[in-house]
């Protein structure tokens, strides 16, 4: 496994634990009162959050890698300067400045973790997920990560070589995974569908073109 702990540099950037920014303690107090008013039903808040970081972000990742399994020209500038190719799609902003995209093979399988807090590409992924804020998931993604792959469903070859990315105030990682086998022909659109949030963090695979009507 070859995990890439640069975790020195977050003591720059006020990581302590995982503590929320004034903006986010803002936008808690906000729709607590909400709620309590009876403006806003939790239900509706929580679906849309579900919406934001299932669905409507992770839409944006998928329209990077799809483009990436589809044009080599556009892979070859991922490799060589991923932040700007993703803003050349226009997906730029604040946890998104500083991109690196790391290519599954068949050799190789990224997965990426945060193990100080929580640092995500929110531009091309959205909201983290819950489990990826989690203590377990940050400290058992660098020590077992095969483990750790076979909780969430995916199973690779004992072959297969599983390295670490550990993201950064400075850095964050988006993971290319492999272009699905029966795709040959798809538009980007059609590939954009086999494409999960999961696959992009590393701890699943996308679809195969079966399971997408």
């Amino acid at each position: 496994m070859g995990a890439h702990h640069d975790h020195d540099d977050h003591d720059h950037h006020h990581h302590e634990g995982s503590e929320l920014s004034p903006i986010e303690l803002r936008v808690r107090a906000l729709e607590s009162i909400l709620v309590e008013k009876g403006y806003v039903d939790p239900a509706a808040v929580d679906a849309l959050i579900e919406t934001y970081e299932t669905r409507v972000g992770p839409r944006n990742g998928a329209r990077v890698v799809a483009k990436a399994w589809s044009d080599p020209a556009f892979l070859d500038w991922l490799r060589r300067d991923a932040t700007a190719a993703i803003a050349s799609l226009g997906f730029t902003g604040r946890q998104g400045e500083h991109m690196v995209a790391v290519e599954n093979t068949p050799d190789e399988h990224n997965m990426v973790v945060c193990t100080l807090c929580s640092c995500y590409p929110w531009p091309v992924l959205g909201l983290p997920p819950t489990w990826y804020k989690s203590a377990p998931y940050r400290s058992r993604a660098v020590i077992d990560p095969r483990g750790v792959l076979a909780e969430f469903g995916v199973r690779l070859p004992e072959a297969t070589r599983i390295r670490v990315w550990d993201s950064t105030a400075e850095i964050r990682y988006l993971v290319i995974p492999m272009r699905p086998a029966g795709t040959e022909g798809f538009d980007e659109e059609r590939l954009a569908a086999l494409v999960t949030r999961d696959s992009m963090i590393g701890t699943g695979l996308p679809l195969s073109p079966g399971a997408v009507a």
